[in-house]
């Protein structure tokens, strides 16, 4: 305390000048700190959600018709109908648009992996068509796209097969609508917000299975394939994998179905516990009848 005490009254307007100087050096130090510090951080909060993300998703219309007399432009600029492309097979679908910088080119890619793992074949179990759903979108961007799909499709696939569409506002309103596709139109980004899926239709153009993500399990597109043609694609092995996997609409995804095996185990042991007792009832007829005939035999 004396010590303190002794200082104080030690105060000079020499040492208030050092201490003065000191001081304005530790406030331009740490200006730059509390600048920092003080500026607003970047980012949104954990709870806010981006505007454009509310918008935009997927709201699945199961066994719902597509409208196949609208019309569009092929990738060689000639005009088409969507119902062009359906009849025989099961339809796989791809809403995109040409001039996305990435999510949409991972999502043609996912689907041309996805399908080299199919044993199907393009134009013989089913039909691709892909739409753009942006009116600014030309049929030379179109082929574009459609040749470096086929590139990356390595398997054999037949480009008559494989459809690369463009259209107008009209007709592009009303596919993504019948579909649940919703997206928009970012003015931050100059880009559109969209979901990433896939979608599998049934031969006379009815939505049958909504596959979600970049990358898509070849086992789930098969599947779909099958499930969409009503058995009239896959072999039996394959139309009978469905007993073991359920489609999961949350998801977009087959999942396996632990309770179908326990029944089928069931039923297999119940077929052959009664076929058992069947053979068994047949023995012991037979064998009361050896016992007659030899009582009779033996009482001649």
């Amino acid at each position: 305390m004396n010590s303190l005490w002794s200082r104080a009254l030690s105060w000079s307007p020499r040492a208030s000048a050092r201490g003065a100087g000191v001081l304005v050096m530790l406030a331009l130090m740490l200006a730059p700190v509390h600048a920092q510090l003080s500026r607003p951080k970047p980012g949104i909060a954990a709870g806010t959600k981006v505007p454009a993300l509310t918008e935009i998703g997927i709201d699945q219309h199961p066994d719902a018709k597509m409208p196949l007399d609208l019309e569009f432009n092929d990738e060689r600029g000639g005009t088409v109908k969507l119902g062009d492309f359906f009849g025989p097979r099961p339809v796989v679908l791809a809403l995109v648009y040409y001039n996305c910088p990435m999510l949409c080119t991972q999502v043609l890619s996912g689907l041309a992996g996805s399908l080299q793992g199919v044993t199907f074949t393009v134009g013989k179990e089913y039909e691709v068509v892909v739409v753009s759903f942006d009116p600014a979108d030309t049929p030379s961007i179109a082929a574009e796209r459609k040749q470096s799909f086929l590139r990356r499709y390595v398997s054999a696939a037949d480009g008559g097969h494989v459809h690369f569409l463009t259209g107008r506002e009209s007709s592009i309103a009303q596919l993504t609508k019948a579909v649940g596709f919703r997206y928009v139109w970012d003015q931050q980004t100059s880009q559109f917000a969209h979901p990433a899926a896939i979608s599998v239709l049934t031969p006379d153009g009815r939505m049958s299975r909504y596959l979600y993500g970049v990358e898509f399990s070849p086992r789930d597109l098969k599947l779909a394939l099958v499930e969409a043609s009503n058995g009239r694609v896959g072999s039996i092995v394959e139309q009978a994998m469905l007993f073991c996997y359920h489609y999961d609409p949350e998801t977009g995804r087959y999942g396996f179905v632990v309770m179908n095996i326990v029944r089928a185990a069931g039923a297999l042991t119940v077929l052959v516990m009664v076929g058992l007792i069947l053979m068994s009832l047949r023995r012991e007829r037979r064998q009361a009848s050896a016992v007659a005939r030899t009582a009779t035999t033996g009482t001649r």
